[in-house]
């Protein structure tokens, strides 16, 4: 398969993954909002299907690359989308409570709509970035913050369960307070040992390449904040017993620190990550002249 004709299935690969992700966003929504139980179970097939698409966009994209894609902006973005995807379809399978497709597909089909407003240009990396540590550093991104994606959604679920009356449709589709909660908390916790893992490889990584763990650029801040937040929440929880409407918004604005952390530092403040990963603890170098491949 020639280069043109991998891109061209890429794209459309792509294409008909974010079109899935669409509409079983809508189906979720007619399933929850008019209490119609056929929409969501269609809902939840075809974000499955538009899951499987995605991954083997993803694989074309590795194979046109020879790297594992995880190195700009567009590459970063579908991959976080992968990962909130991958999370949702393991958690809705474990609690089977297809209601939280309601909360969780809109996170992922936005983030989906932002990488394909990126540049889908294939360029080669770095010389510090050819090295093993970067499918294990941002792959471990991908993961965490695909799970703080799921743990926000279904904060808002628990936000909002107190406005929705108990009706049986409710009581089958919507978990109870204490069960979104759970889900919530366990959500957060696979997230946080991944970001934790981020950090660890991050700093080693950095540490090999330049010979520094850390520098309080601006990216590292945010993220440190991000870690912070997620920190306080589980200490709160386990030390505390802390559950209910605190830990809801801590996680929802954790979150809102993650999407900052990817996209508001990269958009809003100079940071010398100008075309390194960003994700937390990432390395640290200055961009070459003319070189511009943010993430």
């Amino acid at each position: 398969m020639g280069v043109d004709q991998s891109i061209q299935l890429e794209t459309t690969l792509f294409n008909f993954a974010i079109g899935l992700y669409l509409v079983s966003m809508v189906l979720y929504l007619v399933f929850f909002i008019g209490k119609i139980e056929k929409p969501g179970e269609f809902g939840s097939y075809l974000i499955k299907g538009g899951f499987l698409l995605h991954t083997a966009a993803l694989i074309v994209r590795w194979f046109e690359a020879g790297r594992i894609p995880l190195s700009n902006q567009y590459e970063f973005a579908t991959a976080f989308a992968w990962g909130i995807v991958l999370c949702f379809i393991i958690f809705e399978l474990k609690f089977g409570y297809k209601a939280m497709g309601t909360f969780v597909t809109p996170i992922a089909f936005l983030i989906m709509g932002y990488a394909a407003m990126q540049s889908k240009d294939i360029r080669p990396l770095m010389p510090a970035l050819q090295s093993n540590w970067l499918s294990l550093h941002v792959g471990t991104a991908v993961i965490g913050y695909g799970a703080f994606g799921v743990a926000a959604g279904v904060s808002l679920m628990y936000l909002l369960r107190n406005q929705f009356r108990n009706s049986p449709f409710v009581r089958k589709h919507l978990p109870d307070l204490i069960t979104l909660d759970l889900i919530s908390y366990r959500a957060i916790a696979l997230g946080f040992f991944f970001l934790t893992l981020v950090i660890v490889t991050g700093a080693i990584w950095a540490e090999q390449a330049w010979g520094r763990y850390w520098a309080w650029d601006p990216k590292e801040t945010w993220s440190l904040i991000t870690w912070i937040i997620y920190a306080v929440y589980l200490h709160a929880r386990i030390m505390r017993g802390w559950q209910g409407k605190k830990a809801a918004l801590f996680s929802v604005i954790g979150f809102i620190c993650v999407l900052f952390t990817y996209i508001g530092v990269n958009t809003l403040l100079p940071s010398i990550h100008s075309y390194a990963l960003l994700v937390p603890f990432s390395l640290l170098f200055p961009p070459k002249k003319g070189y511009n491949n943010r993430i």
